[in-house]
C-alpha cells in the first residue's frame, strides 16, 4: 500500500493506491468523519488482481481542510475526484462510496457515467426530496456544526458514535470500536464543520429524478438493521435501469465496518 498526495484544482489530496500495476480499478470513498484507512479490512480481503484507490475525501483524512466552504460543495468533490483519476489516467473504474461518499459517488457518475463499469452505494441516499426537507437539513447541520467548533472533537465524536444510525456498532469488539473512534479523533475540527456546511444532506440537489437515465450496472448494499436506508434502497432499485439491493444480515449503516469480509466478497462478485 502506497501513500500518495496529488494537487487537484488547488487543493492537496491524500489517497492509498494498492496493487498500483494492476489495470482493474476499484474506487472507495469513505464517510463522514471517515478517511482511507475505514476500507483497511475490506482491501485486506480483497484479491490481489484488483487496484485499489482509497481516497481522503475534502476535510478528512490528510486531505486539505481549507476554509471557504464553497470547496466542500458536490460541484467541487466530483471536480476534484475526476481531476485525481485523471491525473492518474483511470477512465473506467468500479466506484464504491459509503453514506456521505455515497452520495458523491452517485453524483459523480450522473456527471461521468462513461467512466463508471459499476456503482457500489452502502448506505446512500440520492438526497432529499423537497425543498421543505432540505431547508429543516441545513438548519440543523450548521447548529451540528457550530457545536462541533464550540465543543472540539472529543465532544463530538463522543456524540457522534452515540446517535442511533451507529447503534449496531456497539457490539463489535472493543478493539474495532476503538479503532472507529481513533480515526474520527484524528480528523480536522474544521474539515468536518465545513463538510456539514458544504456537502451535508440538504446542501445537495435531489438526484431522485436522475436514476431512471443512469444505465450502468449499480449495486445497492445496505444493513439488515438499517430501516431508514433499506428502504431508501428500495425505493431506488425500482427507479435503476440495472440495480440489486443486496442486504447483509446482522449489520448496520456501515456494512464495511461491521463485516468487511463480506462487503469485500460483494465487490469481487461485481468485477
Amino acid at each position: 500500500m502506497a501513500s500518495v498526495m496529488m494537487t487537484v484544482n488547488g487543493l492537496n489530496l491524500h489517497y492509498e493506491i494498492i496493487n498500483p500495476r494492476v489495470k482493474k480499478t476499484v474506487v472507495l470513498l469513505h464517510g463522514f468523519t471517515g478517511s482511507s484507512t475505514t476500507w483497511d479490512k475490506v482491501i485486506s480481503s480483497m484479491s490481489d488482481q484488483v487496484r485499489i484507490i482509497a481516497i481522503d475525501l475534502i476535510g478528512h483524512g490528510y486531505t486539505d481542510s481549507p476554509k471557504n466552504v464553497e470547496h466542500y460543495s458536490m460541484e467541487k468533490q466530483v471536480s476534484v475526484l475526476h481531476g485525481l483519476l485523471a491525473q492518474r489516467g483511470i477512465n473506467k473504474f468500479t466506484l464504491v462510496g459509503y453514506s456521505m461518499g455515497g452520495r458523491i459517488a452517485l453524483a459523480y457518475a450522473l456527471q461521468y457515467p462513461e467512466t463508471i463499469e459499476q456503482l457500489i452505494l452502502e448506505s446512500a441516499s440520492p438526497g432529499l426530496q423537497t425543498i421543505e426537507e432540505r431547508t429543516v437539513r441545513v438548519k440543523a447541520d450548521n447548529i451540528l456544526a457550530e457545536r462541533l467548533e464550540k465543543e472540539g472533537i472529543q465532544a463530538f465524536v463522543d456524540y457522534w458514535e452515540n446517535i442511533p444510525l451507529f447503534e449496531s456498532q456497539k457490539n463489535l469488539p472493543q478493539e474495532i470500536q476503538e479503532e472507529i473512534r481513533a480515526d474520527r479523533l484524528l480528523q480536522n475540527e474544521r474539515g468536518l464543520a465545513n463538510s456539514l456546511r458544504g456537502i451535508g444532506t440538504g446542501q445537495q440537489n435531489s438526484y431522485w429524478d436522475e436514476l431512471t437515465s443512469f444505465t450502468k450496472p449499480v449495486v445497492l448494499v445496505t444493513g439488515e438493521l438499517d430501516k431508514k436506508f433499506y428502504q431508501k434502497a428500495v425505493d431506488m432499485k425500482n427507479l435503476f435501469q440495472n440495480c440489486k439491493h443486496v442486504v447483509v444480515s446482522k449489520a448496520g449503516h456501515a456494512i464495511h465496518v461491521e463485516n468487511p469480509k463480506t462487503f469485500a466478497t460483494i465487490i469481487e462478485e461485481q468485477n
